[in-house]
């Protein structure tokens, strides 16, 4: 377990701020209740995921310099809301920098030190149980970055399994694809669409009426496509779950 002075950065992400900010102050909460002293390196700014996947590698590297630099300020390990952008740092700045013979340790060392939230608590600090607060059915959806690209399985399913209240369900097709994919929900909207209808009918049929992940932007999709059609399901990160605790009175 970490001492007082542990430190650890927080590098939103840019849907974590504009969107659900309450999950990246659920994080804070989750970690200062672990021990840590929790940085926020001002200047964060997009990580340049969204245009390192449209091919717009020109334009990504700049801001992949500009991330460096930001959380290379401190030493400090680097925790992200977010299995996507986590993935982009660690996987491919050092792709995207292969060539620049400044940045590119710079990228590696960075790379070394980031990791996605729930990585982070179960790899790094070692709990399988950070405690949480919860109610009703759950399912767990597995965005594709944190799970393909990161290799991140079974760290948030252990953290959940032990969140107080909750009635975690089996969601068929949970390592499915979601729809979202960034720039292909956009491009390709229409089989986009139809993947979205098929984990909302898996969704349906769990019975769960609480949707909870470890990135914003699938949960997002989601939640839009259950409002659309209607659906009494919500959607929650993980560390919006993992930072509520009882109340002194239900104690």
């Amino acid at each position: 377990m970490p001492n007082s002075h542990s430190r650890v950065q927080l590098f939103s992400t840019c849907l974590v701020e504009t969107i659900r900010p309450q999950a990246g102050l659920a994080v804070v909460t989750v970690l200062e209740r672990l021990g840590f002293e929790v940085e926020y390196p001002s200047g964060q700014t997009c990580c340049g995921q969204p245009a390192f996947n449209g091919g717009a590698w020109g334009e990504a590297a700049p801001m992949a310099r500009h991330t460096i630099d930001v959380l290379s300020r401190s030493d400090a390990p680097v925790v992200v809301p977010s299995g996507s952008c986590a993935d982009m740092i660690v996987h491919h700045y050092p792709e995207l920098l292969a060539d620049d013979p400044v940045y590119l340790p710079r990228a590696q060392a960075l790379a070394a030190r980031t990791y996605e939230f729930a990585q982070f608590l179960v790899d790094v600090v070692g709990l399988t149980d950070a405690g949480g607060l919860g109610a009703g059915p759950v399912v767990y959806h597995a965005s594709c970055h944190l799970l393909r690209g990161l290799g991140v399985r079974n760290q948030p399913r252990e953290l959940l399994s032990h969140v107080q209240g909750v009635d975690v369900r089996a969601l068929n097709g949970s390592e499915e694809c979601c729809g979202f994919g960034g720039l292909f929900a956009v491009k390709m909207s229409d089989i986009s669409g139809a993947m979205l209808q098929t984990k909302l009918d898996h969704i349906v049929e769990s019975g769960a009426t609480t949707v909870v992940g470890c990135d914003i932007s699938c949960l997002m999709h989601i939640e839009g496509g259950a409002r659309k059609r209607g659906l009494p399901v919500t959607v929650c990160h993980l560390a919006e779950l993992l930072a509520a605790q009882p109340s002194a009175d239900a104690a």
